[in-house]
């Protein structure tokens, strides 16, 4: 019913994980990272507990195929399930179940994973992973577009179209990017113009926001118009 990725970014150290299935917002139930921590998609009949239970456990240190046999041993529907795991080290796993509908399968890479399930037909993984191999060199959040766009390319899900989302993580507890399209006729192109939004509203002034090491962020509002005006936004915000 979906297919998705998981990856780490070796330049950055980010996570991230794209989804597009023809069943309403995908974004709530199949899609989990951590900053530091790893990445996960769960699927096919979803079991959310693998994500925040996997997510534990790769915090803990556990690598990514021992919390993948972990959360398969202790699921009784495991035969329906699909799941694919990153860890920090950017070692991969992943599982299909063998009640999964077909077309289903997974590929692993090196720092990313594949998997899908009732689709077009094979290629629909094959095309996915191929792009998203080849588009090594370009930012990191692109590259899930770009793959999910191949995969659809390739047959996507057989029943057709309807929700996506992509989720990244990388120095900060909050997610850089989580963008959601929990219903559309054409989600990947919709998750393509809200990824061009994020970078024109949202991306110039992460700055501007508090992090870890800057608890407080930036709140001299003459300081924070002046960012915006870098970026292209101008402001005056009502000051006495």
């Amino acid at each position: 019913m979906t297919w998705s990725i998981v990856a780490r970014d070796a330049a950055t150290g980010a996570f991230g994980v794209a989804v597009t299935t023809k069943a309403f917002a995908t974004g709530q139930r199949c899609s989990h990272a951590r900053s530091g921590v790893g990445a996960i998609a769960t699927q096919s009949f979803t079991n959310p507990m693998f994500g925040t239970r996997g997510l534990r456990l790769l915090a803990d240190g556990v690598p990514a195929a021992d919390v993948m046999k972990v959360l398969i041993a202790g699921d009784e529907g495991r035969a329906i399930r699909q799941l694919q795991i990153v860890d920090a080290d950017g070692r991969t796993a992943a599982f299909t179940g063998e009640s999964c509908v077909p077309w289903c399968g997974h590929k692993t890479g090196d720092g990313f994973s594949v998997a899908g399930n009732m689709l077009a037909g094979a290629d629909v993984v094959a095309e996915t992973y191929a792009a998203f191999a080849a588009a090594a060199g370009k930012p990191f959040p692109e590259r899930f577009i770009d793959a999910l766009e191949a995969g659809q390319a390739a047959g996507g899900d057989k029943r057709g179209r309807q929700s996506a989302v992509l989720l990244v993580y990388s120095s900060e507890e909050v997610a850089d990017i989580d963008l959601r399209v929990d219903d559309h006729p054409e989600p990947l192109a919709e998750l393509r113009r809200l990824y061009g939004v994020y970078r024109r509203d949202i991306a110039p002034f992460r700055r501007v926001f508090p992090t870890r090491a800057h608890p407080a962020g930036i709140y001299d509002l003459r300081e924070i118009e002046r960012i915006w005006a870098e970026g292209g936004r101008r402001i005056e915000f009502n000051r006495k």
